[in-house]
């Protein structure tokens, strides 16, 4: 018996509705943005915290990466520049690996780098590449994957071997109908082995920008003692002093290019350290030592990758809250129009009412249909308003190019709160629609 009251209820509140569409979709409008903003805003942030889960395993976790600085031109350096610059800095160099690998305890891996760009030949094809100077520690640092052949062994490492580890781009490009391990590539003057691919690394352009880092899939690998004997050291380029002058034209010229060139040995030097809670300390003793070696000339850069990438996903996520929030606030203000306009459908309804009392009904069974009205109006606009937030969160995915992932609790949580709000705001209505007196309802005009 209770539950064919509570159908025919339900039926009488939907005939109601459907005989004033318009009005239920208008009422509903607050609802249907509010649900569709709060899965768009969440769709947003969890996209935005994935690039950053992602930039982090692109650059190792408790990884500390050094890099060179060069000394800016007389004419933008003042006075106190000018005499840090006349100091003498070997700059970055394998010293420096070493010596920081054996002094800081807490120093796991150190992996030294040197790129050099140049060309790449092959088989007639020919392409501008990266040649990139490491030992195998760097791959185990930036979680690299071999996708087959072998790194290089202890032998090729000491000696300086003619061979090389290609990324996945260099594979497609000169050796896309034939298995790579074994064959030659030519990287500037030298032909080098392969002896291994790596594991495609999917970068996006805003990514390597972010990080500061090179598309990792169009380098060409080879041991570093392999770049610094056989292309270039740039440790043992002599520094000409012009004020000392010159015997001939040709030393002067000499002189003005070499003042200009990248004295330092390495290009960057990436730090594994062996416990989170010791990157702070670990980057200011390494940032000391260096200072010292380098005669408190401060020609590198010291950076903590990670703890960027987290403070940025900090900020995202109070900024995602804050926009989900505001989002929420529009489906206050939704049920607050649901109210409303309920509140309105009841003084424009007493006569129904008194005639459904008169005719046997009780008042719980008023407070069902106009809480049920409530009800459906809001679930109505829940759903129109999942079906828009994952249209939105697409849009923002294709035109803002914003990675974007929809989760299915967000779209639980939004279409539950829509349909709360809509029995919340609904029963204060159902309430004065049940209290109207039967006769007196029956005179209203």
């Amino acid at each position: 018996m209770v539950r064919e009251r509570l159908l025919t209820n339900l039926l009488v509140a939907f005939e109601s509705l459907a005989s004033n569409r318009l009005r239920s979709l208008l009422t509903a409008l607050g609802v249907i943005f509010g649900v569709a903003a709060v899965i768009a805003m969440l769709a947003i942030g969890n996209g935005a915290k994935k690039e950053v889960l992602d930039q982090i395993a692109l650059v190792g976790v408790n990884n500390i990466v050094i890099t060179p600085m060069f000394e800016e031109g007389e004419d933008g350096a003042s006075d106190s520049d000018k005499e840090v610059q006349k100091q003498f800095s070997p700059g970055l160099s394998l010293l420096d690996a070493e010596s920081l690998l054996k002094v800081i305890p807490s120093v796991e891996r150190i992996s030294p780098e040197v790129v050099i760009e140049t060309s790449l030949v092959k088989s007639g094809k020919s392409s501008k590449g990266r040649l990139v100077g490491v030992d195998p520690f760097y791959f185990e640092v930036g979680n690299f994957e071999l996708e087959k052949g072998r790194m290089f062994n202890s032998v090729q490492l000491l000696e300086g071997a003619k061979v090389c580890i290609i990324g996945q781009e260099v594979r497609t490009r000169f050796f896309a109908k034939e298995d790579p391990i074994g064959k030659y590539i030519k990287c500037g003057p030298i032909w080098l082995k392969v002896v291994g691919v790596l594991r495609e690394k999917k970068l996006s352009d805003q990514a390597i920008k972010a990080l500061r880092i090179r598309n990792f899939n169009l380098e060409v690998y080879t041991p570093i003692r392999t770049v610094l004997i056989r292309y270039q050291n740039r440790a043992r380029t002599k520094k000409l002093d012009p004020k000392k002058g010159s015997n001939n034209k040709k030393e002067e010229e000499a002189s003005e290019v070499t003042e200009n060139i990248n004295y330092h040995q390495l290009d960057r030097l990436t730090i594994k350290v062996s416990q989170t809670e010791l990157m702070a300390q670990t980057a200011e003793l390494a940032t000391r030592m260096l200072l010292r070696r380098h005669q408190d000339v401060p020609d590198f850069e010291v950076r903590i990758p990670e703890q960027e990438l987290k403070q940025k996903q900090r900020t995202q996520d109070i900024f995602t809250t804050v926009l989900a929030v505001i989002a929420g606030i529009s489906l206050l203000v939704g049920g607050i129009g649901i109210m409303n306009i309920m509140l309105a459908s009841v003084l424009e309804r007493i006569k129904e009412i008194g005639l459904r009392l008169s005719l046997g009904a009780r008042k719980n069974d008023i407070v069902f249909q106009f809480v049920f009205e409530a009800v459906l109006i809001s679930a109505s606009g829940g759903l129109l308003g999942v079906l828009l937030g994952v249209v939105f969160a697409y849009a923002a995915s294709i035109f803002a190019e914003i990675e974007t992932i929809i989760s299915g609790w967000s779209i639980l949580i939004s279409f539950t709160v829509s349909l709360l709000i809509g029995l919340i705001f609904g029963i204060m209505p159902a309430k004065r629609a049940a209290e109207q007196n039967p006769i007196n309802s029956l005179r209203h005009d």
